[in-house]
């Protein structure tokens, strides 16, 4: 083991129960304002049925889709900024406002060109926050339970993201106009708890570094943009089990419910086993873990392109399963093991905006390449985690600490 892999002794300290009492109270209030939001996130999930139903048609409410992703990279390229000169608590108070304020706003617009801007700028406003958040985790947590803090502001997010859309089909069916004044109410409340419960500062550190290079810094640390193609390899690759699992089901003449059976599946894995399974890897140097979690996520999805029908889709699916919750919380945190201090911000906002990158263009062009290929579009997707894997190894540094430090709180 290298000098720069935390001790034994550290990562008994850095478990999930010890992580969880060692936490501060504003990291503890960020996660409860976080799952509240989440329980209350439905704009997205309920656009396009809201647009059709209002007379737009599929291909207006695709258009409006679309420009929602495009704000939310935005918001979280501009969340970055913010972040490194705001802080958290100034930026999630102008996200979340902003938010509560455009997020009814469509309802009471009906020309489509109106409609198309304020859902930019409800993706742009609803992602400000991100990179502030994660920030603010890893500048009020010790580097040597990082890992393990990701893992758990990822659960809440999961947990959240679960629930959403349930509690949206139950507001739905009594009106669209509860639903999003519903959610303009849940990201209310989050802008207080950020007004009263999280620091006052630039960043919530107490070391007063001025920021300096802002992302042309950034880009500047080569290995770092490297990591950042990796984070956009994997969530495009990630992101097919919504985009071509569902159509290469179809194609294999099974039923909606083994779909939702798969989806049921990952979701299990994750919320059972992720927090135990990073006691495990946050032991190993990120290299490593990323390593194993692109190798798992590469083979899970090439064994769909086998034709073994049931079998291999749950083999598949059980396999980038576990590369999600292996690799998951250290490619999360890892931007917060590498960045320099006075740039939390901007690391953070960069790889969130990969990964929503991935999230947009890996659905359009995962489809496209279906329909082009077939099955064997499978092997594509394994093959292009293992260049992930590849870009992942030469990018990421062992940024462990060989001591204990204490958190900025």
């Amino acid at each position: 083991m290298t000098a720069a892999v935390a001790t034994a002794e550290e990562h008994a300290e850095a478990g999930v129960l010890a992580t969880l009492r060692a936490t501060s109270a504003p990291v503890r209030a960020l996660l409860v304002g976080v799952l509240v939001n989440r329980l209350g996130t439905f704009f997205q999930a309920y656009l396009v049925l809201f647009l059709t139903t209002r007379g737009f048609s599929s291909a207006q409410a695709g258009w409006a889709l679309g420009g929602y992703g495009a704000g939310t990279i935005g918001g979280l390229l501009a969340g970055g900024a913010l972040a490194d000169r705001l802080g958290p608590r100034r930026t999630t108070l102008l996200s979340m406002a902003g938010s509560a304020v455009l997020l009814p706003a469509v309802l009471y617009l009906h020309r489509y060109a109106a409609i198309l801007v304020v859902v930019a700028l409800v993706g742009l406003s609803t992602q400000l926050f991100r990179p502030a958040a994660s920030a603010m985790l890893a500048s009020h947590t010790a580097r040597h339970r990082r890992v393990m803090i990701f893992a758990v502001y990822r659960l809440v997010q999961n947990i959240g993201a679960s629930t959403a859309p349930l509690l949206g089909a139950l507001l739905v069916a009594v009106s669209y106009t509860l639903l999003y004044w519903v959610e303009a109410g849940s990201t209310a409340v989050f802008a207080l708890v950020a007004v009263f419960l999280f620091p006052r500062g630039r960043d919530g550190a107490k070391s007063g570094a001025p920021v300096r290079g802002g992302y042309g810094a950034m880009l500047g640390d080569r290995r770092y943009v490297l990591f950042l193609g990796a984070m956009f390899l994997n969530i495009f690759v990630y992101v097919q089990y919504i985009a071509v699992l569902p159509l290469a089901m179809r194609a294999e003449g099974l039923a909606t419910g083994w779909y939702a059976a798969m989806l049921a599946l990952n979701g299990l894995m994750v919320v059972a086993f992720e927090l135990l399974v990073t006691k495990v890897t946050q032991r190993r140097a990120p290299r490593y873990v990323a390593a194993a979690g692109f190798l798992l996520l590469g083979v899970g999805q090439g064994l769909y392109g086998f034709g073994w029908g049931v079998v291999a889709f749950v083999a598949g699916t059980v396999l980038w399963s576990l590369a999600e919750l292996v690799g998951g919380p250290t490619m999360f945190a890892y931007p917060a093991l590498a960045a320099p201090e006075e740039l939390l911000g901007r690391y953070q906002g960069a790889a969130q905006a990969m990964f929503g990158l991935g999230t947009v263009l890996g659905p359009i062009c995962g489809v496209a390449l279906w329909l082009a290929l077939g099955p064997p579009v499978w092997w594509l997707f394994g093959a292009a985690s293992l260049l992930g894997l590849v870009v992942a190894w030469t990018a990421m540094r062992d940024t462990q600490p060989a001591a204990k430090e204490s958190a900025n709180a």
